[in-house]
């Protein structure tokens, strides 16, 4: 008996590192090692007090069952308070803040909120996958916008507003950028409420990256106004080693979290307690601990930078974030195909830029998401590469 898959699954392919890690776990099982530089997944632990936390509170009777869709109150004041430590933004703990299962899990939550048929998306290009697989599983279309080295990975906002943007309900944004590691210009997030309020657009900024090799993190919110248009996503995966903990936030007015609650609530029951608890301790945490983790991302910037030298790669030094974005020499069609071949001849994984849109398909990037050692490893295998 054949089923048939719902017609909006065939508009999206299978994330390509999900197709990928099968690959490399296949070489894995045959006894071949694989050096794996792609993926965003920190290696370090969090912070022991962290642990502690969430051990201590998952011994606790009666914490175990369901909770509320909005979070519980501890959380949603630390979220605030923290919002107003690091960015000077103030956020009702109340109404304007709420807890996600992972800031991936609100791109789709915000998608299904607001986007359907009939209406459009504009999507950065480059950009995170997510947001274009997220917006076509809603039916809407997808209007990408470019993103090039010439003008900073910063949209034309000119040339956008000279085009047709009745439809357009809503825009993706992310800085600092990924893939490339751009920061906004010194107005940019100013100009951007701007052309969302005259064209009666929401800017979703999601912001993961804000403190990783970032010596000035910012939040769009600290525009004046800007939550009259702006939602902005916040995750503690990169900051504080929990990507695998699954826990972010949404910030945003009153009114969008109410909009945004009436999709999630019917999508999840709440988070884990235990593991709010522990993201509350997370949250204050000293800032020796952000100044840590970037010493540990700056030293293997250094090996990262000398592994794509040996590429032949070249690289914009002004990047922040936890990967280094590399243009590649011109004797490779795109990055796919010098990915493929280091794969292939040297056993180590780096991603190819084509898959974050095609503005990336001459580039690669590399993750600091691994040690020394096997950054050490990299160069030593990529060494004698044949082309």
């Amino acid at each position: 008996m054949k089923i048939e898959v719902a017609s909006r699954v065939n508009k999206v392919e299978e994330y390509y590192f999900s197709r990928k890690l099968r690959e490399i776990a296949a070489l894995r099982s045959q006894g071949v090692e694989v050096l794996n530089l792609a993926i965003g997944s920190p290696d370090k632990m969090p912070a022991p007090e962290v642990i502690e936390e969430l051990c201590r509170e998952a011994g606790i009777e009666g914490v175990h069952g369901y909770q509320s869709y909005m979070g519980i109150p501890e959380l949603r004041n630390a979220f605030s308070a923290w919002m107003q430590k690091k960015f000077e933004v103030d956020i009702d703990p109340a109404s304007e803040v709420l807890p996600l299962i992972g800031s991936k899990e609100g791109i789709m939550h915000i998608s299904m909120t607001y986007l359907e048929e009939g209406v459009e998306v504009l999507v950065p290009n480059p950009g995170y996958p997510t947001y274009l697989s997220a917006s076509t599983l809603t039916g809407a279309t997808v209007r990408t916008y470019d993103l090039e080295a010439e003008n900073g990975w910063w949209p034309d906002l000119d040339s956008l507003e000279k085009s047709d943007l009745s439809k357009v309900r809503l825009m993706w944004v992310n800085y600092p950028h990924m893939p490339t590691g751009a920061l906004p210009p010194e107005k940019g997030f100013a100009d951007l409420v701007d052309f969302a309020r005259r064209n009666e657009i929401l800017i979703c900024h999601d912001n993961p990256y804000a403190f990783i090799l970032n010596e000035n993190p910012a939040s769009i919110l600290s525009v004046p106004g800007a939550k009259d248009v702006v939602l902005e996503l916040h995750s503690l995966s990169k900051t504080f080693n929990m990507a695998g903990w699954r826990v972010g936030f949404l910030a945003a007015s009153s009114d969008r979290i109410s909009e945004v609650i009436r999709f999630k609530s019917n999508m999840d029951s709440g988070m884990f307690r235990p593991l709010q608890l522990a993201a509350v301790r997370a949250l204050n945490l000293r800032q020796d601990w952000y100044d840590a983790v970037n010493n540990t991302y700056g030293e293997r910037r250094k090996y990262a930078f000398e592994l794509l030298g040996k590429l032949g790669c070249s690289i914009d030094p002004a990047q922040a974030g936890m990967f280094l974005w590399a243009r590649i020499p011109e004797t490779y069609r795109d990055g796919i195909e010098l990915a493929d071949e280091i794969l292939d001849q040297a056993r180590v994984f780096i991603a190819p830029g084509n898959i974050f849109g095609s503005n990336g398909s001459q580039y690669v990037r590399v993750s600091l998401c691994s040690d020394a050692e096997t950054f050490k490893s990299a160069i030593v295998k990529c060494e004698n590469l044949r082309r």
